[in-house]
């Protein structure tokens, strides 16, 4: 009679290596991270990717990403807020300014003339004003990082815009509703429409330009329909600007054991804001280089006709202090905070 005994024990080893191998699997934490912004940019690359590799090495492989560009996850930008606190996703990146009223407190962060142009400065400034004066808005989520979109550009077809008086009857392509406010309050015609169509809007005459951040102008070939790039004095406050959060899903963050805690907690806060301003930075500096060395004009704005500027779009200020108090928030007090703050990073 053969000996059945080595195959039940053969037996008895695999059946231990399956349950040992599903176990392990079953402790791995997968995040499900969604933007939208294709693979090949800027924030995917240089912010999401890295981050989903600090995480993954900080918890020996306990904890991983999957990564979900371009909105694959359905939906709009508006929505990546919603999705993340639903559980759709785990975490997104997202800016508050797609939703207008939803994040009161962080709206004084767009005002304009307010907070360094750079995405470094800028980020810390956002992350200091945040922690003292904005955690209220995002009570339904973890907020893991809000960062800058750094200082827009006004990028012009025809004519360079080098005063208040300049910009006046001019169309230009706004990124979000306090950039409109300020080009109304200086005589300027904003336009609201997706970047992606910029370029062909200033080609047929629809528009007259822009107001973008650097790197954006050459990804989408709006460099190619414009010849003057008119910024502010670098050691001065930007025209204006938007903020973008990483955003987690509260329910998410607190199941997670509090080693997997820990990852998290050591791999986001200010230390990922300003990854992300880094990022915002080098994609600018490359830009302005690249348009500068195939001839466009890149043009700053003398002080005194800043200054006219600053008083030209008081009004945009005044009117949020308003709406805020409003809603029952100390508007003057936040709108001085952020110029406070905005100032203690100018030049850092």
């Amino acid at each position: 009679m053969k000996n059945i005994y080595p195959p039940l024990a053969s037996l008895s080893v695999a059946i231990a290596l399956a349950f040992g191998a599903s176990a392990a699997q079953a402790q791995q934490v997968t995040i499900k991270f969604s933007h939208f912004l294709a693979s090949n940019s800027n924030f995917h690359k240089g912010v999401a990717e890295p981050w989903c590799a600090a995480i993954e090495k900080d918890s020996g492989g306990k904890m991983k990403c999957q990564l979900y560009p371009a909105l694959q996850l359905g939906g709009t930008p508006p929505q990546l807020a919603d999705q993340v606190k639903n559980g759709v996703a785990d975490v997104v990146w997202t800016s508050p300014s797609y939703s207008t009223g939803r994040f009161p407190r962080t709206e004084a962060l767009e005002l304009p003339f307010s907070l360094p142009p750079g995405g470094v400065t800028g980020a810390r400034a956002m992350w200091d004003y945040t922690q003292k004066h904005g955690l209220e808005d995002y009570k339904d989520f973890k907020l893991l990082a809000i960062f800058s979109g750094t200082n827009v550009v006004i990028s012009t077809a025809s004519k360079p815009v080098m005063s208040a008086d300049d910009l006046k009857g001019l169309k230009l392509r706004s990124p979000s509703r306090f950039t409109s406010l300020f080009l109304s309050s200086l005589g300027g015609t904003p336009v609201n429409m997706p970047v992606a169509a910029v370029t062909e809007g200033i080609s047929k005459g629809v528009i007259d330009g822009a107001m973008a951040p650097w790197e954006i102008l050459p990804a989408v070939k709006i460099d190619e329909v414009t010849k003057y790039h008119i910024e502010g004095p670098a050691n001065l406050a930007g025209f204006s600007q938007t903020p973008f959060t990483v955003l987690m899903n509260k329910r998410k963050y607190e199941s997670l054991t509090p080693e997997l805690k820990a990852v998290i907690d050591k791999n986001s806060g200010l230390a990922l804001s300003e990854l992300a301003g880094k990022v915002w930075d080098k994609g600018n500096d490359e830009a302005r280089k690249k348009l500068a060395a195939q001839g466009n004009k890149v043009l700053v704005i003398k002080d005194a006709e800043y200054k006219a500027m600053v008083k030209a779009s008081a009004g945009v200020e005044t009117d949020w202090i308003k709406q805020a108090t409003a809603k029952n928030l100390d508007g003057a007090k936040l709108a001085a905070e952020v110029h406070s703050i905005g100032n203690k990073y100018l030049g850092k």
